[in-house]
């Protein structure tokens, strides 16, 4: 088993900001890792707490993603970035993985720029 991570900050505090970007970071992951979706075991998903307006894992069930999920709200932590959708996909599979940090998430990790 592996794990994937990934981010991406949400333009707003809507339920169509919240579905683009869910989709947006679940296309990528999915593209960088050409992944199938019957490799997917589980999918973890945070929020910061400026977005409330919607569940991600809604939204990924709309996209074709069909497997258990999760939403919580991410750690109120001074100078964290804000607006910003995290996800942790369990997959089952031995090759290596890519993860994915779009827009303003990717300060969260430029080594993999």
């Amino acid at each position: 088993m592996r794990a994937i991570r990934g981010a991406i900050s949400v333009s707003g505090n809507t339920p169509e900001a919240i579905g683009e970007a869910t989709h947006s970071l679940l296309a990528a992951i999915q593209e960088k890792n050409q992944l199938e979706m019957t490799e997917v075991v589980s999918v973890l998903f945070t929020l910061t707490p400026d977005l409330d307006a919607d569940f991600p894992a809604r939204s990924a069930r709309s996209a074709g993603w069909d497997a258990p999920m999760l939403d919580m709200v991410e750690v109120d932590v001074p100078g964290g970035l804000p607006c910003c959708l995290r996800v942790l996909v369990h997959v089952d599979r031995s090759d290596p993985v890519q993860h994915a940090y779009l827009r303003g998430a990717r300060l969260l990790r430029p080594d993999l720029e």
